[in-house]
Parts: structure tokens; sequence; C-alpha cells
């Protein structure tokens, strides 16, 4: 994903704009594409800033999300179940098919980690106490 122009680049070809100058003319002037100074410019009058819109997907959510404490309902009953166990147990109890590893990042995220034990199999350990 690119990175969006600064925000000083942004406040001139807005300004020039404010000025009387047109879209295409600031966008020649500054060295960006036209589509940059008319979707600026658009923006501008929407929400009042020049700032650029957050990138990416939106924080939370996901196709796991109302499922989250289910999941770890399952995962404090039997410690030991393995992802694609948790998967099968989604499947039949939810009807909900998930990939061993979105349920990994998940748990990971709710604060469980996999630990190694002595005999070299894993494990899920605790949840870890919340990071400040």
């Amino acid at each position: 994903m690119g990175k969006p122009y600064s925000i000083d680049l942004r406040e001139r070809v807005r300004a020039d704009i404010e000025n009387g100058q047109s879209r295409r003319a600031a966008a020649r002037r500054y060295e960006v594409s036209a589509s940059f100074a008319v979707k600026l410019a658009e923006r501008v009058s929407l929400t009042g800033s020049a700032e650029p819109a957050r990138q990416g997907r939106p924080p939370g959510g996901g196709k796991l999300a109302p499922y989250l404490t289910a999941l770890i309902g399952w995962v404090e009953a039997e410690p030991d179940i393995t992802m694609p166990e948790l998967a099968a147990k989604l499947k039949a109890e939810k009807d909900v098919t998930a990939h061993p590893a979105p349920l990994s990042r998940v748990l990971l995220r709710a604060g469980y980690s996999f630990k190694k034990n002595t005999s070299g199999l894993g494990g899920p350990t605790r949840r870890r106490a919340p990071s400040t």
C-alpha cells in the first residue's frame, strides 16, 4: 500500500484551489495527478480537513469476532485442543467454516499463546495479562 502525500503538500494544493486556481492547474504546479487534486478538494469540502483517510481495514471485527467468547470457552474447557479440532468444533456447533490459522490469530489477540512443553509437543498456555 502506498504512502499518502505529506500534509504540507496537501495544504499547498488545498490553498491554491481555495484561492481560485483550478484543480488541474494546482495538480500541474505541484506535479501530482489531477485525480489527487480533485479527490483532495472533495475531501476538504466533505470533512474540512486535508488529512489523508485511514488506510487499510478498520480494526476489530472480522468473521470470528462474534464467536470469540465461545472459542475462549472451548479453549478454557479443553486447554490442549488443537486448532484443527477447534475449527471442526466451530463448524459443528456454530456452522462457521474457519481455517486453523485465523483461529490461532484470534486467540493470540485474545491473549493466548502457544508454548512447547518438555515432551516437544505444544499446547496452549493460560491467558496473558493485558499489556499496558
